[in-house]
């Protein structure tokens, strides 16, 4: 292959999940992974992570991270474009970490700067026995794997309840999808906000 058709195209991501806003909870921290398909594979950066505690400020409903990303995907073809999943946790009235709200979304298609807000979850039980051990054990449902948030298999027979936002802010740089026959769209143009403008793969 020459530089001048390249077998690959490369999605940078950079940014921070800035803040949540969950009104009842505080003293929370989040994780964050990143979910794609089988011709995608990270070059650079972290696929995970851990924030810091936050607590919220005097007179202030918001939680403030400024927890960075940054991450380089190579891939040959767009389909299974990467998601990042949030996962939120925090203290319940026993001490013990439980989960306050999970949630997923693409990164942005088109190049820029980019701000997000991801409406967040919670799973919930599905009879009045489970919720009351729930609550004498201290333990709320949650996912054994959080990457499930952005799959669709099983989900449609999950409870859950929405329960707070996350905002997310992206820089997004991509290189060598027009070379590799794709240009990206206005998102609301296009479901995917992808074109396939030539057969050059």
């Amino acid at each position: 292959m020459t530089s001048n058709n390249p077998a690959v195209f490369l999605l940078m991501v950079n940014g921070q999940i800035e803040a949540a806003d969950f009104p009842e909870y505080d003293d929370l921290y989040c994780k964050y992974c990143f979910v794609y398909g089988h011709d995608w594979a990270p070059t650079s950066g972290l696929e995970e992570g851990i924030s810091q505690i936050t607590s919220k400020g005097r007179g202030s409903q918001s939680l403030v991270w400024n927890f960075p990303l940054d991450i380089t995907f190579k891939s040959t073809n767009p389909f299974g474009w990467p998601q990042i999943v949030v996962s939120v946790y925090g203290p319940d009235t026993f001490g013990n970490d439980v989960v306050r709200g999970y949630g997923a979304i693409h990164i942005p298609f088109t190049p820029g700067k980019h701000t997000k807000t991801i409406p967040m979850f919670v799973p919930e039980s599905t009879s009045r026995l489970q919720k009351f051990t729930s609550w004498l054990m201290g333990r709320c449902p949650e996912f054994t794997d959080p990457k499930v948030v952005a799959q669709g298999e099983g989900r449609e027979v999950t409870r859950v309840r929405s329960q707070g936002f996350v905002t997310l802010q992206f820089n997004i740089v991509t290189k060598d999808m027009k070379k590799l026959g794709y240009e990206t769209t206005s998102e609301h143009s296009a479901a995917t906000g992808l074109t396939r403008t030539s057969q050059k793969l």
